[in-house]
């Protein structure tokens, strides 16, 4: 059973395009400055590669095109967030490329309110809710449910494939 603490959660903020999304803060590891990514051969076009991370090798995913939004394009501001995930029980840690990072922002649940059923691009099993915070609304993402157990057999799989045999 989980228990939650207090009545106000921590997320991290960041930016699609125009949009702001956050991600739980407890789901986040780090965030870092785009870094070269390679390109794993037959995956799919949201996988964008691996980065090296401390002599691990971690997915990368382009939220943009993951959200039906043209690709990422590198710039000053530009990040990978790394995310520890969990499908089916098995924990992966993978990173998703964002315009830019924003802030850690506190939510109370009284500023959460429901996803929307009509008009928005994605999926709603994938959005947490909607923060309000001033006039701005932010679109609380549900990171262990954004892909599913296909895709991401197909991301831990092209991680095992770039790690290669160890020499």
């Amino acid at each position: 059973m989980e228990e939650r603490m207090g009545s106000s959660n921590q997320y991290l903020t960041f930016r699609l395009a125009d949009e702001v999304y956050a991600l739980e803060i407890a789901k986040v590891r780090e965030v870092l400055e785009l870094t070269t990514v390679t390109k794993v051969p037959r995956t799919p076009e949201f996988m964008r590669g691996v980065i090296n991370l401390r002599g691990g090798v971690v997915p990368v995913v382009d939220m943009r095109l993951k959200f039906g939004m043209s690709r990422t394009e590198k710039s000053v501001n530009t990040c990978i967030i790394i995310v520890e995930i969990e499908v089916d029980g098995e924990k992966t840690v993978l990173g998703a490329l964002a315009d830019s990072v924003q802030e850690v922002i506190e939510l109370e649940d009284g500023q959460i309110e429901p996803p929307p059923r009509i008009g928005t691009r994605l999926k709603t099993e994938f959005i947490k809710g909607m923060g309000k915070r001033e006039e701005e609304f932010i679109i609380l993402l549900e990171i262990d449910r954004v892909f599913s157990s296909e895709e991401l057999a197909m991301v831990q799989e092209s991680g095992r494939e770039a790690a290669g045999p160890v020499a």
